[in-house]
């Protein structure tokens, strides 16, 4: 690309000083690069809205910023192949209707990088955007209730992006709509309402992120063989708080996470066809109110070689049959009493669950307040010793692991 540092030498002279009531308008160095070229921000603050409609590159070093003054969106990017390096982007407008955002991208293979972007309703929006890539920036919106706050990202009919390593805190959501085949790997999510959210938007690939202290993980809406791969989920915390909640969606591969210390670990609708199944393998579950909850009337879902750990419940259902009929082998259950043996590291008898005392509050949901309590312990205790009905087996899995 064609450097064009020297022309500074001619702009600065004819712009006034950088003071708090006069920023100099970033719109002229942008029309003053050539396509291809470089523009190298002097330190300080340059006033926005701008608008970028040939392919350059602005390198702000980390320390110039580029402020909107509560107007509009700071940078919008209509043209290809741009690049925006070291900036910090703030003070966007505040309007939801408008989408008033930090960055907003409607073209392609554009790559935005180190960047950090504050004080923005919503972070980076990319619309009808395709090859785009979003490394390692720091994105935040504003104080506000996180329902009053914009999406860190929001992707709408794009594809074949990758999201990376990118640390996003104090926002709403990170939102996909209808934006198939995107790559979300290596990003820091927290603080916020949902980590992410997929709506009719299939065939994404979420691997090795980071998502903690939301209200709830990741949402999954009618979106089809998506893959969830190696990812750590933890305190989510709130009343519904789930590290993965999936419905109506096919062929989900969740494999290789840790759910930590959420309210519900995966909660899971039946699927209404054979091939609408989820597999949930070599996961590990610890320290949940509920590892897995699946609600529906059928099962069929893929469980194998997930560690089931510390859990207050590992399986809640909405009816037994629900995970009944689901494919389980070779969990490991922290609660399974059988043995080992041979020393081949399966026990020599199967897992089965029940369900008792803990079907007063899968029935009754106002009663999962008394969960853990000494009550509900006397009465769980009870139920084992003598039930008063034949309790509802949840689950049995054949050749548990041992260790």
């Amino acid at each position: 690309m064609k450097h064009i540092g020297i022309i500074f030498s001619v702009v600065l002279g004819l712009l006034p000083p950088m003071t708090a009531c006069a920023l100099p308008p970033l719109q002229l160095y942008i029309e003053l690069t050539p396509p291809g070229g470089v523009l190298r921000l002097p330190a300080g603050s340059y006033a926005g809205p701008a608008i970028i409609t040939r392919p350059i590159t602005i390198d702000g070093g980390g320390k110039a910023t580029i402020d909107a003054e509560g107007s509009g969106t700071v940078l919008t990017i209509n043209s290809d192949k741009v690049v925006i390096r070291g900036m910090h982007i703030t003070n966007s407008g505040n309007s939801h209707d408008q989408v008033d955002a930090g960055i907003l991208i409607t073209a392609n293979e554009v790559l935005i990088e180190d960047n950090v972007i504050d004080d923005t309703l919503f972070g980076i929006h990319l619309k009808k955007a395709f090859d785009n890539t979003v490394r390692n920036n720091r994105i935040s919106s504003r104080m506000l209730s996180p329902s009053m706050r914009g999406e860190g990202i929001r992707m709408w009919y794009s594809s074949d992006n990758r999201i990376e390593g990118n640390t996003i805190s104090n926002v709403r959501d990170l939102l996909i709509t209808n934006s198939p085949d995107n790559h979300i790997i290596g990003n820091t999510i927290r603080d916020s309402r949902v980590g992410m959210e997929f709506v009719f938007s299939p065939g994404n690939v979420v691997e090795g992120n980071t998502i903690s202290h939301n209200s709830t993980g990741i949402v999954v809406l009618y979106s089809n063989e998506m893959a969830i791969r190696n990812n750590r989920l933890e305190h989510m915390r709130s009343y519904s708080g789930s590290a993965l909640a999936l419905k109506e969606s096919s062929r989900v591969v969740i494999e290789g996470n840790e759910i930590l210390r959420c309210a519900i670990g995966v909660g899971a609708n039946a699927p209404t066809h054979p091939e609408n199944i989820y597999r949930l393998t070599g996961n590990r579950f610890a320290y949940n109110d509920i590892a897995l909850y699946f609600y529906g009337e059928k099962g069929g879902h893929i469980v194998h070689r997930n560690r089931f750990e510390h859990n207050l419940v590992p399986v809640a259902v909405t009816a037994a049959t629900t995970a009944r009929d689901n494919d389980w082998r070779a969990n490991y259950w922290d609660t399974y009493e059988g043995f080992d043996q041979n020393g081949d590291g399966t026990g020599d008898i199967p897992y089965v669950l029940y369900r008792y005392a803990d079907r007063i509050w899968m029935d009754r949901p106002h009663a999962r307040f008394f969960r853990g309590t000494l009550l509900l312990d006397l009465i769980d205790f009870i139920e084992r010793l003598a039930p008063f009905s034949r309790p509802d087996r949840i689950l049995t899995d054949p050749v548990p692991q041992a260790h």
